[in-house]
């Protein structure tokens, strides 16, 4: 841990102008991260850390925010390849993974379906599959791997599934959140979706919420996981240095156990 948070360090004090003064933090993060990075950006203001200002959403719209030229300073995405992206632009120093997460199916109230039914229920024309959206949010790439995955335990699933599945998050032009409530919880009692691709994370917020509903894991042969990118922008100042490397501390990476995520930092 101690030898990660140095070499993270070290990252972000080349790549990016330290300004003399400290100052809020700017964060940009992935949708899924809401009620965590809340928790941790209290937790960093507690122990004397500034404010943060945080600005939840899809990681790749993000992303392409921050390329027009939005004032982030630290961005937590919910893959790797959108924090490389920026990387490799010049636009930010080298991200380093911060946590991990994974796919389940999160279940409308009296849907029968279980772990080892699940790809058969998901090519049944009669049920309705909600997904995010590829190449906007990470969430959906991961959910277009586990169609991939699908195509090679029955041949001809990765069309059936590409064809059905409704992009109902994640998108430009997808709805805001209800105030206050997961929009998977209000997506699938809302029946817009029988079973939805979700993080499992973002599914068990999700079934607190909607009575009746389920959360299932993956079967192995179908499992996708998530990794986690964290950068620092170009220009950031050093309280965003402070910051990022409080998201990967023992403290902040017990939040993320909480909450359902697998630590990296953790002994």
């Amino acid at each position: 841990m101690i030898l990660r948070a140095a070499v993270f360090a070290l990252a972000v004090m080349t790549s990016a102008s330290v300004a003399a003064q400290d100052g809020g933090v700017r964060l940009y993060a992935a949708g899924s991260l809401r009620a965590v990075m809340t928790e941790i950006a209290q937790a960093f203001a507690a122990s004397g850390g500034p404010a943060v200002s945080s600005t939840f959403g899809a990681s790749g719209l993000l992303r392409e925010r921050i390329e027009k030229g939005e004032p982030a300073e630290v961005f937590a995405s919910a893959d790797l390849a959108n924090a490389i992206a920026l990387a490799q632009a010049g636009r930010a120093g080298p991200p380093i993974v911060f946590t991990r997460n994974r796919l389940c199916a999160l279940v409308a109230p009296g849907v029968e379906v279980t772990t080892e039914t699940l790809l058969e229920r998901m090519l049944d024309p009669g049920v309705r599959v909600g997904t995010s959206t590829p190449r906007a949010d990470p969430s959906g790439d991961y959910t277009w791997r586990l169609f991939d995955k699908a195509d090679k335990l029955q041949p001809g699933a990765y069309a059936t599934l590409d064809r059905k599945a409704l992009k109902l998050t994640g998108g430009p032009d997808s709805p805001l959140p209800p105030a206050g409530r997961s929009n998977y919880a209000a997506l699938v009692e809302e029946r817009r979706a029988d079973i939805f691709l979700t993080y499992c994370t973002n599914a068990r917020q999700a079934v607190r919420e909607v009575p009746g509903a389920r959360m299932l894991s993956i079967p192995e042969g179908l499992a996708v996981g998530a990794s986690y990118g964290l950068t620092v922008l170009e220009g950031a100042r050093r309280a965003a240095q402070r910051f990022a490397l409080f998201i990967v501390s023992i403290p902040a990476q017990e939040v993320f156990v909480r909450h359902g995520f697998t630590p990296v930092g953790m002994p």
